[in-house]
């Protein structure tokens, strides 16, 4: 049996603020902070204790599994950072307000842009500053694979071969796998694992900072997944997720 870690980010600043954010790279607000040391205390209560770890190349994930794992003692552990689980590419939306948007498209757009499975919100310009192409990071990406926008659809395309390539062998190989990542590359792996329809997944939402955790059989097939901590805690933060566009 493996053991697999999902951990969205702790809040960013630009959660706080409810603002779009993709791949924005936007570090973690004081909350998050807190929130990504007690993921870690979370961990070592449960007696879970990782043995490598998986990150976007985005701050905020970055430094919650940092924070996670200083409270675990486990600094040491060996890290690897993928662009393939950064945030969905929110296009033109990122840097805007969730509710100014809502009250200027309708909400029932900004839904469809925030959750529906195949529809992308209006992309970025070539020209524009935030598209990744001016990101040294991704300077070694082939052209068409730098998003200027993403629907989930377009997140577990490019999420998957991560997936198999990078993580599945370190399960196999009876590794206890810690991903930090963020709501919608994880939301993209939920739906994989769980086996979620397109139709169900605009209702999931992955609260920030509380640690799932899934047992998984020797063909990675899910026997149990829970968040850790408290059930009530866990269903009422997905809840406020749910609502940031409201």
């Amino acid at each position: 049996m493996s053991t697999l870690i999902l951990l969205r980010h702790g809040e960013s600043e630009w959660n706080a603020l409810n603002l779009f954010t993709g791949w924005t790279d936007v570090p973690l607000s004081s909350k998050g902070r807190d929130e990504a040391r007690e993921a870690g205390r979370m961990m070592a209560n449960a007696g879970i204790r990782p043995t490598v770890v998986h990150t976007s190349l985005l701050k905020r994930a970055v430094t919650t599994a940092n924070l996670a794992l200083e409270e675990m003692g486990l600094e040491w552990l060996p890290v690897r950072r993928s662009w393939r689980l950064n945030e969905r590419h929110y296009g033109a939306l990122q840097g805007l307000d969730k509710k100014q948007t809502a009250e200027l498209h309708g909400k029932e757009q900004v839904f469809v842009w925030r959750r529906s499975y195949d529809v992308r919100p209006p992309a970025l310009e070539a020209h524009d500053e935030r598209h990744p192409s001016h990101d040294a990071r991704y300077a070694g990406l082939a052209p068409d694979a730098v998003p200027a926008s993403e629907c989930l659809a377009d997140v577990v395309v490019r999420m998957l071969p991560y997936w198999y390539d990078a993580i599945v062998p370190e399960l196999f190989a009876g590794g206890v796998v810690l991903v930090a990542a963020h709501g919608n590359s994880l939301r993209a792996l939920v739906k994989h694992l769980d086996g979620v329809s397109e139709e169900t997944i605009p209702a999931l939402n992955i609260p920030t900072g509380i640690p799932r955790v899934y047992r998984l059989n020797e063909h990675l097939v899910p026997i149990e997944s829970r968040y850790l901590g408290d059930e009530n805690s866990a269903r009422e933060a997905a809840e406020a997720v749910a609502k940031q566009a409201g």
